[in-house]
């Protein structure tokens, strides 16, 4: 009766509503690529662009929904942690199975982690900052939670993106040096997953807790009390993320070929990809501000990068020793001193006693400029 109880819950009309739009759509998107492989008219393209969009847009909401109860449910980090590595998992898998395709892809681990990295960090923090702290005055992280975070992508990014263009060929690592990095990497990964979910638990928790969340029974006895009801809400997210990134990388081509008829430069594809492809957590993090769960927001945003940089670089460089391809992950002079202010900015952004507009701002000046680069 419990069960049957939990699965009407769950399983709503909306869902299933949502579940069958984002699989139909994939479905049909496969059904016709013969003809979107063609050269089409520039309505059709358009057309067909913003029906996948609007197929993203809905399940991104059914998305936020299922994590926000989660959320409640297991409490941070864990809630977070659920949609964070869903949609990184995927991005992993789906980047990865492009390496092991046909074609030359020596670059696409880097452009899409930059890119991610950019929107993260100054796209999507300085929208939420922006929007929660004219609605709160105080906002206050959890510093120890965010300083630990940065600590990760200061030295992840380091490893990513500078090193292999200082120390490796041609912007790529060689294998003496891609093992060890490999390990380094995951090891150091794993360390912090294992301090977030156990000892340091705490420490990425809401500063402004209510009296009767420190009263929340520990994660092991939620865990047996809502088995089903968390199961059920997982696979649901899964089920709904999974299309969204699909749909995501289906629509790359057209695209590219969009962009390619308007002149803009390639690598604006990759960017408005890893807006679609992170927009369920997008909506969860402007949502997270609003309510005032500023520590939320850096879960999702810090958590879904550290996860983002730890899983995809140590999942290419190993790809590219077992294919014998090269990775290039070297970036440009431009883009190392941008990822340079956003980590310097980023740090001085959460040092202080509370977070505000001002420096929501500050971090979209930055994306902007980023923009421009792009660009340029």
């Amino acid at each position: 009766m419990r069960t049957a109880s939990t699965f009407r819950n769950v399983i709503t009309p909306a869902v299933i509503f949502r579940l069958l739009l984002g699989w139909g759509a994939f479905a049909g998107v496969l059904l016709a690529e013969p003809v979107l492989s063609a050269h089409l008219p520039g309505p059709a393209l358009i057309g067909v662009l913003a029906g996948i969009i609007a197929v993203i847009v809905v399940c991104a909401f059914g998305v936020v929904t299922q994590a926000e109860h989660l959320a409640h449910r297991l409490g941070d980090p864990y809630g977070t942690l659920v949609l964070t590595l869903s949609i990184v998992l995927i991005e992993v898998v789906l980047i990865s199975a492009v390496m092991l395709g046909p074609g030359e892809h020596a670059t696409i681990a880097r452009d899409s982690v930059m890119a991610v990295s950019m929107i993260i960090m100054n796209l999507v923090i300085g929208v939420a900052l922006l929007v929660g702290g004219r609605r709160h005055d105080d906002l206050e992280p959890n510093r120890t939670g965010v300083s630990a975070y940065l600590s990760l992508l200061v030295v992840l990014s380091t490893l990513a993106f500078a090193m292999p263009g200082l120390i490796g060929t041609g912007g790529a690592y060689r294998p003496g040096q891609a093992i060890p990095v490999i390990v380094l990497t995951v090891v150091l990964y794993a360390f912090f997953l294992h301090r977030q979910m156990g000892e340091q638990r705490a420490d990425f928790q809401e500063v402004s807790a209510a009296p009767d969340d420190h009263e929340r029974p520990g994660i092991s006895e939620v865990l047996a009390q809502h088995r089903s009801e968390i199961a059920l809400r997982a696979l649901v997210l899964v089920l709904t993320v999974v299309p969204i990134v699909l749909l995501s990388h289906d629509m790359a081509a057209l695209l590219d070929d969009g962009l390619g008829r308007a002149g803009a430069p390639v690598a604006l594809s990759g960017i408005l990809i890893a807006m679609i492809v992170f927009l369920p957590e997008t909506i969860t993090a402007v949502r997270a501000a609003q309510a005032g769960e500023i520590q939320r927001v850096s879960n999702l945003c810090h958590g879904a990068l550290v996860s983002t940089v730890g899983l995809t670089i140590p999942a290419v460089l190993t790809i590219g020793l077992l294919t014998g391809q090269t990775v290039v992950l070297a970036e440009s002079p431009a883009n190392l001193v941008l990822l340079g202010i956003t980590l310097l900015l980023s740090i001085t952004t959460f040092a202080g006693k509370k977070v505000t507009p001002l420096h929501g701002a500050a971090h979209l000046l930055v994306f902007l400029i980023y923009g421009l680069a792009v660009f340029s």
